[in-house]
């Protein structure tokens, strides 16, 4: 996941809400959603567009916080192939976390300034 360096619309608590930059490759996949804390764990609220080659996108617009999430791939949920930190889930799998803060996204205890949106598969 990746947040880029500009603020998006406030929402109704006076939080800024950053883009997030998903990206998830798997050249098989024939539908791809993202399900976190942040959609209440409903794929169907968050579906990726499918670029071509095994290659999704989906653009977000989170607060800052720290999202535990996972990606549902023709129906299986998996976490991250390349995310760096993850948290045990109650179902004996992990999810995969991610940290939205001001100006950084931090995956695991690294900071790490942003770049631009067009990088390898993950969530930045």
């Amino acid at each position: 996941m990746k947040k880029r360096n500009e603020k998006t619309n406030r929402h109704s608590h006076g939080n800024a809400r950053h883009a997030v930059h998903v990206e998830f490759s798997q050249p098989t996949a024939t539908a791809v959603a993202i399900a976190g804390t942040f959609n209440e764990w409903r794929p169907e609220a968050t579906p990726m567009i499918n670029m071509g080659q095994g290659r999704w996108l989906k653009e977000l617009a989170l607060p800052p916080g720290t999202y535990e999430y996972l990606f549902v791939v023709d129906g299986r949920w998996l976490p991250d192939p390349l995310g760096q930190a993850t948290t045990p889930n109650p179902f004996g799998g992990v999810n995969s976390v991610v940290t939205v803060s001001e100006g950084v996204v931090r995956k695991d205890e690294t900071e790490e300034q942003l770049t631009p949106p067009l990088t390898p598969p993950g969530i930045y």
